[in-house]
């Protein structure tokens, strides 16, 4: 989803770092924006919960409503916990491994570095941020953006989770496995998640 507007303003409503910007500015002001973000707040409704939890994975994973419903009704259809298969499902959109491989530093850069085609998978140029990945597929940054600045940088800090194979030299990643929940890093009780879509 193409987001507009602050992230900061977001990421402080929601009470998450979603870049690194917003980790610093939220370091010195962690209280919801607003005039009254700094007041005691009044006590959570249960569905309130729910709906902020909803809204934090939705703004981790940068994706509109109707692909986070569309990625639920696909993760009740599978087997186990449902909760963490939507997280797997999330998890393996192509702008998500971009953004774990570390070729990029938020989950906004690498939904642009997909659409205007600097990453490939299995060699071939791919556009579609939302493309489903799986385990053996490999994601690559195209032959003529491999050396820009925006992704070097990031890729020399990178710290990718064990379920992704980094080759730092060939700008190249390889999908080992399907996540666990403890390799997934997102800030979510998708058991909250599941209980708002299941109302």
């Amino acid at each position: 989803m193409n987001r507009r507007g602050p992230k900061v303003k977001l990421a402080r409503q929601l009470g998450i770092a979603l870049t690194p910007k917003a980790a610093r500015v939220m370091e010195r002001r962690p209280n919801p924006p607003g005039q009254h973000g700094a007041s005691p707040r009044r006590k959570v409704s249960g569905y309130k919960k729910q709906l902020v939890e909803k809204q934090r994975l939705r703004a981790q994973y940068n994706v509109s409503e109707r692909q986070l419903q569309n990625a639920f009704v696909e993760a009740i259809r599978q087997t186990g916990n449902t909760g963490v298969r939507l997280l797997q499902l999330l998890e393996l959109r192509l702008d998500a491994v971009v953004l774990r491989a570390g070729f990029v530093r938020t989950i906004y850069a690498a939904r642009q570095a997909v659409s205007h085609g600097h990453v490939t998978v299995n060699g071939r140029k791919v556009d579609r941020p939302s493309r489903r990945l799986k385990p053996g597929d490999v994601v690559a940054l195209s032959q003529r953006s491999r050396d820009l600045a925006a992704f070097t940088g990031p890729l020399e800090v990178a710290r990718p989770p064990a379920y992704l194979e980094l080759d730092r030299e060939g700008r190249r990643v390889r999908i080992r496995e399907i996540p666990e929940r403890e390799q997934i890093p997102v800030q979510c009780e998708a058991s909250l998640v599941i209980e708002y879509y299941s109302r």
